[in-house]
């Protein structure tokens, strides 16, 4: 019996169709977009440095604008600037990933990193508790970047390449948010740390929180030219010991958050693939879900310690965290992009973005009253 050779169904592609010309040039080239990828890692990591930078100075920065009559209440009022950003994200991320589809990804990504260029810089300028609210609610209401870029991920790969596609914007995320707290952390206060650099009279002796948002809008704006072309955990441990915190200052969050940081790169580059070919996105995401749970439970115990046990424990729990918040978020990536067709994705990674953010927005502000 003769067979017919040619598939059944045969894929129709439209003139003056952007999603069609990509899909033709991916099955002209079946290798790994690397170029594409690399423009992909650098935008994500510019929406991702603001998202937590904030969190190793916040705690010395509402104390320094005098909103707080009482130490202990510095936290209540950190809380809603530390989820300001994702309650303006929450409000727009389905708007974003519609337009993305309607308008292409590039005009919103485009949007999201001048957001980032202009308000990031004017939080590190802020002089009041207002001030600091609004521009972190703004950079949230307009950075709606993430949704597309996953959309763009699994579109400019062939399919058995949309796994590495989507893990590198989980993983540049995720670097992003331990980098940004380490760039927060070691350059917030300069003239005070480092006084042979900068003076009490300097710029950013006058705005003591201003160099770490300059330099990550530095790096937004190379971000900016690029794409031409394409926790609450630092609120607890800078808080003393007598209220649960760990009392430690910002620099050291930022050696914690940058060997996690590290740690999680590797992790992600060399661990992760093997763990996601042998149990599958869904049996993966299950695992670090379940071990997520005594993993967070054991967090306000580690006041008790102190010393080389309390580094080596605080280290250990935060590169345990986020590994298992990078296997879920991965997974969960690789079946919500496969679920929708073309057309849908922004939207469908708008409404993910939409419940991500709310459960942000309320996690900061309600850990910080509480």
């Amino acid at each position: 019996m003769a067979t017919n050779a040619n598939p059944l169904l045969k894929k129709v592609y439209h003139e003056n169709c952007p999603g069609c010309k990509q899909d033709r040039r991916n099955e002209a080239h079946p290798g790994i977009p690397y170029k594409e990828f690399f423009y992909i890692w650098a935008v994500t990591l510019c929406s991702a440095l603001p998202i937590s930078s904030l969190f190793p100075f916040l705690y010395f920065m509402i104390r320094d604008l005098h909103i707080s009559k009482r130490e202990e209440d510095i936290g209540f009022y950190a809380g809603f600037v530390g989820s300001a950003f994702m309650f303006g994200r929450a409000l727009t991320s389905v708007f974003w990933g519609m337009v993305a589809d309607r308008y292409g990804r590039k005009p919103v990504i485009v949007i999201s990193i001048v957001s980032v260029i202009v308000f990031n810089t004017l939080f590190g300028l802020s002089t009041s508790y207002v001030m600091a609210i609004t521009t972190r609610s703004l950079l949230g209401f307009l950075c709606g970047l993430l949704g597309p870029i996953k959309a763009y991920a699994s579109e400019v790969c062939r399919r058995e390449h949309q796994a590495l596609g989507l893990s590198l914007v989980t993983t540049s995320r995720g670097i992003g948010l331990i980098v940004g707290p380490a760039i927060g952390g070691f350059l917030a206060q300069p003239a005070e740390k480092y006084p042979n650099i900068f003076s009490e009279d300097s710029l950013f002796g006058r705005f003591p929180y201003f160099l770490p948002c300059l330099c990550i809008s530095l790096f937004a704006v190379g971000a900016f030219i690029a794409c031409f072309w394409l926790p609450i955990f630092s609120l607890w441990a800078v808080s003393n010991k007598s209220y649960g915190g760990l009392s430690f200052s910002s620099q050291d969050v930022g050696e914690v958050l940058a060997i996690s940081g590290f740690s999680l790169l590797v992790y992600q580059l060399l661990l992760y693939p093997h763990f996601a070919k042998c149990l599958g996105p869904i049996t993966s995401s299950r695992v670090a879900a379940v071990l997520s749970i005594p993993l967070l439970a054991s967090y306000p115990f580690m006041a008790k310690l102190s010393g080389f046990t309390l580094s080596l424990i605080v280290n250990c729990a935060s590169l345990l965290k986020n590994a298992f918040s990078v296997t879920i978020i991965t997974g969960f990536n690789i079946l919500q992009n496969n679920a929708v067709s073309q057309h849908q994705r922004g939207a469908a990674n708008g409404i993910s973005i939409t419940a991500m953010s709310l459960f942000k927005a309320a996690a900061p502000a309600g850990g910080g009253a509480l």
